[in-house]
């Protein structure tokens, strides 16, 4: 027998709840490839990752400056905040708090979890030599979901942007098409 709104009889509303939301998250997660991390007491920041098996999965390197992304202080983190963006309008959606875990190459999850980042990696510098750059210089980490989402800040979350290298070199070139209109006759 089941409820009106199709639960079973005698199962907690909380316990379907907390399903539904464990499936929303997933399906955030699934659809887009960035996410941003709050490793406290650091600011947000955008790394890409790939969601297998219930969790999410990204590479970061050991040092400061190298090929991969470099996320402070994940490695030795318990606990991450983790955020996630709309992939249909990009806007923010409820996050939820992850537990941290590094997986060596030895890790039965390792193989896997490394193929998949492999096959979602873009403008790889290395191509298929990847995999064995990761093994070397950077640690594969796992974000497993651990509370519910989160509420949104009433301030949406904006914040000052992370200082970064990447800067323009100068002013765009000149681009004719850009606002000349067409005439009709």
């Amino acid at each position: 027998m089941t409820d009106t709104d199709g639960t079973p009889e005698g199962a907690p509303r909380e316990a379907a709840a907390l399903l539904e939301e464990a499936a929303l998250l997933e399906e955030a997660a699934k659809k887009s490839g960035l996410l941003w991390l709050t490793v406290a007491p650091a600011p947000a920041r955008p790394v890409w990752h790939v969601w297998l098996d219930g969790a999410s999965w990204l590479v970061t390197a050991r040092e400061p400056g190298a090929v991969e992304q470099f996320v402070p202080g994940l490695t030795a983190a318990a606990t991450v905040l983790v955020d996630v963006r709309s992939k249909d309008k990009g806007g923010r959606l409820p996050g939820w708090t992850a537990r941290v875990a590094v997986v060596a190459p030895g890790d039965p999850a390792y193989e896997p979890a490394v193929l998949a980042l492999h096959a979602a990696r873009l403008n790889a510098p290395d191509g298929e030599e990847q995999p064995a750059r990761w093994a070397r210089e950077c640690d594969l980490v796992r974000l497993t979901p651990t509370a519910s989402a989160r509420a949104l800040p009433h301030d949406a979350g904006r914040a000052v942007p992370i200082g970064s290298p990447a800067v323009t070199r100068g002013a765009s070139p000149l681009n004719w098409s850009i606002g000349r209109l067409r005439r009709r006759d």
